[in-house]
């Protein structure tokens, strides 16, 4: 009797332990699901392989946050959200809207940037750099790598300075550049040396210009930056994502100073 006895404590204790155990682990499950993230599980977006570390590369935008941004003159804002491991603006034209464009707490001399974009039918944004807080909106000191639904855009006609990739109404991108279809990713890169400027995109060399110089002096003169005395001229700056109202998203962002 008493044998009997032992053995059945025995499975008694032995299920008791079994529950506990599956209990402990459906918690810790549990637990894990609930855990919030903005970048799918598994997704290399955002991360920079070990050569570009070594290379001197640096990410802009860890995917989940704004730390490292904030909005142009401390400004009010709800446009910007971070969602899908994308820095997203959303389309927004209620009255209760607080619009800015995003710029870096940082400020950056020379270097190489690179981020992907894309845009939705008819968006429009643009990226500028060495941009100060003195002006009204960021396009009056820095100037801006273009971005555009080049064939959809729904306002005036655009000019060649004004499509993707150009410096904006200055300087513009061939016409045959290597341009994704429309609603696809496409991969940018800026680099400024100096008063030494190349945007690239999608691999290919698009445009390159020398700041102040007698050319870039000729084409402000004859464009929409004839009258903004602080445009081009800041030897450091803030990088600046445009918000122009409409949805624009971005990742991959990184820069080498």
């Amino acid at each position: 009797m008493i044998k009997k006895l032992t053995i059945l404590f025995a499975l008694v204790a032995a299920v008791f332990v079994s529950c506990q155990s599956s209990k402990t682990e459906d918690t810790a499950g549990n637990d894990t699901t609930q855990v919030a993230t903005t970048e799918p599980a598994g997704s290399t977006q955002n991360q920079l392989t070990d050569a570009q570390k070594a290379e001197g590369w640096k990410a802009l935008f860890d995917g989940r946050s704004l730390e490292g941004f904030r909005f142009y003159q401390n400004k009010e804002n709800n446009s910007w959200e971070v969602v899908d491991g994308m820095l997203h603006a959303k389309q927004d034209t209620s009255e209760s809207a607080k619009r800015a464009d995003l710029v870096t707490v940082d400020q950056y001399e020379n270097f190489e940037l690179m981020f992907d974009w894309k845009v939705p039918p008819g968006g429009n944004s643009g990226v500028m750099f060495r941009v100060t807080e003195e002006f009204d909106a960021p396009y009056l000191s820095g100037p801006e790598y273009q971005i555009i639904d080049d064939k959809g855009w729904p306002g005036d006609p655009l000019k060649d300075t004004q499509l993707s990739g150009s410096n904006y109404d200055m300087h513009a991108a061939p016409a045959d550049k290597p341009m994704n279809a429309q609603g696809e990713w496409n991969s940018s890169k800026i680099v400024v040396n100096g008063n030494h400027v190349e945007h690239w995109l999608n691999g290919a060399k698009m445009l390159e210009y020398e700041l102040n110089s007698s050319e870039w002096k000729r084409l402000k003169a004859a464009s929409k930056w004839k009258d903004a005395k602080g445009y081009g001229i800041a030897p450091k700056g803030l990088i600046a994502f445009q918000d122009h109202g409409q949805e624009v998203w971005f990742r991959n962002v990184y820069i080498k100073p």
